[in-house]
């Protein structure tokens, strides 16, 4: 797959990506003009450079993206798309650093900016017309914690777990959220903002759930603690399955995440598992969808080069 043309040359990759980014015609990332520019040719100008007449900037097909200033090359980055977002369980910097032969650093700094564009979202809440959206929470860390020390979020023999919701729609897409504390109250809040009212919800028994479904179709749960997971058709199972692939990628492919990239990095699994084959959707199809998120989302290595997390 990596042997196509805007894979091996970077021409090639910038008039790839030009195609997916103006589909009708070259736009003017600075004023947003549609036509008015011309191309810069010569020596003394770099391939695909644009001179906007309406503002009289220059611009390439990379300015106002994840991809702005840097200094590798195109065909490398659109590699490293292509990797990131065929790899199920994810692919960590150092597996891009051997792959791409490029630092760690660069690497690392890489997969982050991708991140930042595999967010392509329609929109629109979860769930509707008497739909099923299941509900659930997991906490990431290497430390044992007590139940009552999960469910308040205290800490528990020392570090603090981090916890993800996710709202998963049975046959449909996925959204999730690292939050500090699992309350009815944060509860609430995400399910508020991303299901639809006429919605059947499901989820464990979590007393907190009760409170943070009200005003939903209908909310049905499922007693784990009673060695209980399906009731007919009451089951958590599509969002457990869910967490099993994103436990697998954090601790088989990334092993450590540090809380301040916890959420790039669940977005990124939300992402892929959102453009499924199953729904459709191609390694190709997925990684054109992250190239056209790549716009408005520039990402300075100042902003994550915090604790490197992979």
């Amino acid at each position: 797959m990596l042997n196509q043309p805007h894979f091996q040359d970077a021409d090639k990759a910038r008039e790839y990506l030009e195609a997916l980014r103006w589909p009708n015609g070259v736009v003017c990332p600075h004023c947003g003009s549609v036509g008015s520019h011309y191309k810069l040719q010569g020596k003394a100008h770099r391939p695909g450079l644009y001179k906007c007449v309406d503002c009289s900037d220059q611009f390439t097909v990379t300015v106002g993206t994840v991809f702005e200033r840097s200094k590798i090359a195109l065909n490398v980055w659109l590699q490293a798309v292509h990797l990131m977002c065929a790899s199920k369980k994810g692919i960590s910097a150092k597996q891009l650093e051997r792959m791409l032969g490029v630092t760690y650093k660069t690497a690392w700094f890489m997969s982050h900016r991708i991140r930042e564009a595999m967010t392509a979202e329609s929109g629109g809440l979860l769930g509707g017309g008497g739909s099923t959206v299941e509900v659930d929470e997991t906490y990431w860390g290497n430390t044992h914690q007590s139940k009552i020390g999960k469910l308040v979020g205290t800490k528990q023999g020392g570090h603090q777990k981090e916890k993800i919701v996710s709202l998963v729609e049975r046959g449909g897409k996925v959204r999730s959220f690292h939050v500090q504390v699992v309350t009815s109250a944060t509860l609430k809040e995400a399910i508020t903002k991303n299901v639809h009212k006429d919605t059947h919800i499901h989820t464990d028994s979590h007393y907190a759930y009760r409170k943070a479904t009200k005003g939903y179709a209908s909310h049905e749960f499922v007693n784990h603690t009673a060695q209980e997971y399906a009731r007919g058709h009451v089951t958590t199972n599509t969002v457990e399955g869910y967490f099993s692939i994103l436990k697998r990628g954090l601790v088989g492919t990334f092993h450590h995440v540090g809380e301040q990239h916890l959420q790039r990095y669940v977005r990124e699994f939300d992402f892929r598992y959102n453009t499924r084959s199953s729904l459709g959707y191609s390694d190709t199809d997925r990684a054109n969808l992250a190239l056209k998120g790549i716009a408005g989302k520039r990402l300075t290595y100042r902003r994550v080069n915090g604790q490197q997390a992979n």
